[in-house]
């Protein structure tokens, strides 16, 4: 999880600031590069609330916020206890806040959300998804998760155990953030927790809407890339078959859930037959009954277990949801290569072009072989306007090619510095997510052989 170590915050400067100067000088020492957020500012989401209002067609509607509440890390340490400050999020300003991250840092895996609603599909199914913004598509994989979950859940979204269960999905995803390398050091991730009002306008100011790239061009560069990275082609592979394989072990988990909510339910009709039994007995009643007793409190106990194996399953679901961020970063590097290719190849046709017009030889079939035949060849002076504007846009060329060389240099070397973080993340989580698990089923178990001998004795007793 998350690292929630505290570090001190230097202070820059003159000590004898105003308060509204103390309080830029905070903002500038929190966001400050190279240290992570979580090491100065204490976060959690502490509530959720059901509220109504109007909503953008002045339509009445019902929804959730969720209190994040901060706190200078430093003022714990210097002994002091200053308050809380708090504000208020809806579920959609999460969506824009991690749209806004995936646009901005493309070789980032961004942390994912936890699910926006109970769905009652059995498929993984891909949507485009639209955040109120004019031009900002963001491709995203909604896990309709009916196989996924045991029966008895609740499908309501505004169901109080789906909710809180959100709420810490929510919670996770922010210390998620706050710790990254990266992502913990964006201004606008701390206006989000800082600032009731004006961080979307000032997110806005970025232009990042303008820098999402549209689904069909991802495609494109997905299936026209002639020299794909071998690297991130195999760590594509990789999250589908991680996605896979989660998706097989949480279905199991939701079959297992599900009779084992049956067997538990069913020893209830052994507290009911021992209690009727206990009315036709003398000497043995009062052992039958309490046994009775037992059995129902066993039969009862299943809801608490399963509540709990829930949230285990939210975890390994939070890895099915990584497993796309992984792809969509090697989506991104796909498409930084094909615009390097792209780059390069048009290039390469502009200096063709130019040794033709010199040499007035024509190669390939061409329009401007066919004109010249059709119409004469050109005056000396129009070919040498000509190799005048091919020269101008080969040395374009060339400039755009060496910064498509670097960017992508660039997205490889970050891509894969992030890449091996989360994997090295992933495989401390999930180690302590199975273990926590396989503990909490012997727990399950030896409560089980606890009242088989509770039961044990009452039948001695008789």
């Amino acid at each position: 999880m998350a690292d929630s170590g505290s570090e001190a915050i230097a202070v820059i400067g003159n000590t004898d600031l105003t308060p509204s100067e103390s309080e830029n000088n905070l903002k500038n020492t929190m966001v400050e590069k190279g240290t992570s957020l979580l090491k100065k500012m204490e976060i959690s989401v502490a509530e959720a609330e059901k509220r109504t209002g109007k909503n953008a067609v002045n339509m009445q509607e019902t929804y959730t916020v969720y209190l994040i509440e901060t706190r200078p890390v430093d003022a714990a340490s210097e002994g002091t206890n200053p308050a809380l400050d708090s504000l208020w999020r809806r579920y959609s300003e999460f969506e824009l806040l991690r749209n806004y991250l995936l646009v901005t840092y493309p070789f980032a895996v961004v942390p994912p959300l936890p699910e926006k609603r109970v769905c009652k599909q059995d498929a993984l199914v891909t949507t485009a998804c639209k955040c109120d913004l004019n031009s900002c598509t963001v491709t995203s994989y909604f896990l309709q998760q009916a196989e996924f979950v045991w029966h008895k859940l609740s499908a309501d979204n505004m169901d109080p155990d789906f909710v809180e269960r959100r709420r810490v999905g929510l919670e996770n995803f922010l210390l998620r953030v706050a710790s990254h390398p990266v992502l913990s050091s964006d201004k606008i991730f701390y206006l989000f927790l800082t600032e009731e009002n004006g961080w979307k306008e000032t997110m806005f100011e970025t232009g990042f809407q303008a820098k999402a790239d549209s689904r069909l061009k991802a495609l494109n560069a997905t299936f026209r890339v002639k020299n794909p990275d071998k690297r991130f082609a195999e760590m594509k592979h990789y999250g589908d078959e991680l996605q896979s394989v989660i998706s097989q072990l949480l279905r199991v988990r939701a079959r297992a859930a599900d009779r084992l909510y049956g067997v538990y339910k069913v020893h209830g009709n052994y507290g009911r037959v021992f209690s009727e039994w206990s009315a036709i007995e003398k000497e043995m009643g009062d052992g039958l009954q309490s046994a009775g007793h037992h059995m129902d409190a066993y039969a009862a106990s299943v809801d608490d277990i399963l509540e709990e194996e829930e949230h285990y399953a939210d975890q390994l679901k939070e890895y099915l949801f990584y497993a796309d961020a992984l792809r969509t970063v090697c989506r991104k590097h796909e498409l930084t290569q094909y615009e390097l290719e792209m780059a390069v190849q048009d290039l390469t046709s502009k200096k063709q072009q130019r040794e033709e017009l010199a040499t007035g030889t024509i190669r390939t079939f061409s329009l401007k072989g066919m004109t010249s035949k059709l119409f004469g060849q050109e005056t000396p002076e129009q070919r040498e306007a000509k190799l005048k504007m091919l020269e101008t846009q080969i040395e374009e060329g060339e400039e755009q090619v060496k910064e498509r060389n670097a960017e992508c240099d660039e997205f490889v070397k970050s891509a894969w510095v992030d890449i091996e973080r989360f994997k090295e993340q992933k495989d401390h989580d999930l180690r302590e997510s199975l273990i926590s698990y396989a503990i909490m089923q012997i727990s399950m178990c030896k409560k089980g052989i606890q009242v088989w001998n509770n039961a044990k004795e009452c039948f001695n007793k008789m």
